[in-house]
């Protein structure tokens, strides 16, 4: 095998088994708590910890049909572009973000429907993963400000797995598990 197809399919192997990982990781957290602990809301306001897994799923489903092409928003990246390191743009995400109106979940989620969208929305994107060529992966993509500019299909996939490991951290929170 060419040394590009093998790093290709290493750097997919790699975001795949990243978001596998972070994404198993907030369905064993809800899984371990009984049912209304995940539906219960923090004092003070802000989503439970079931809603916050409906809405990682939510996003993750949008990343899934943005990198198999299934929906609109990737396109040829210019000829100059750069890709930066992931670490770098993580960085740079801002601390809070206001969730997109089509991500926010709906008043009542069971602890039971967010492990299940979190589940499917995990194959959904293995499965959008698959289909990604080295081309594709490489020299396709989007811009967004949350990333601070222009990103690849790769960077999408590890922007997965940063959504999944933040907002795990927040039901960690949620809980009162530190």
């Amino acid at each position: 095998m060419d040394p590009e197809r093998s790093r290709h399919y290493a750097r997919l192997r790699h975001i795949r088994e990243s978001f596998a990982e972070a994404n198993e990781r907030l369905v064993a957290r809800l899984r371990r708590v009984d049912h209304a602990a995940a539906e219960r809301k923090p004092d003070g306001g802000g989503w439970s910890a079931a809603q916050i897994g409906w809405h990682v799923a939510s996003v993750t489903t949008r990343f899934a049909s943005l990198v198999s092409g299934e929906a609109p928003g990737v396109q040829m990246l210019p000829e100059d572009f750069v890709e930066r390191d992931w670490a770098e743009i993580v960085r740079q995400i801002p601390a809070k973000i206001q969730a997109a109106k089509a991500s926010e979940p709906p008043p009542r989620v069971t602890r039971d429907e967010a492990v299940a969208a979190l589940e499917a929305s995990g194959v959904r994107l293995a499965r959008a993963l698959d289909l990604v060529t080295a081309d594709r992966g490489a020299r396709f993509g989007l811009s967004s400000p949350i990333v601070g500019g222009p990103i690849n299909v790769y960077q999408l996939g590890e922007w997965a797995v940063a959504h999944a490991i933040r907002h795990n951290r927040q039901a960690k929170r949620t809980l009162g598990e530190g």
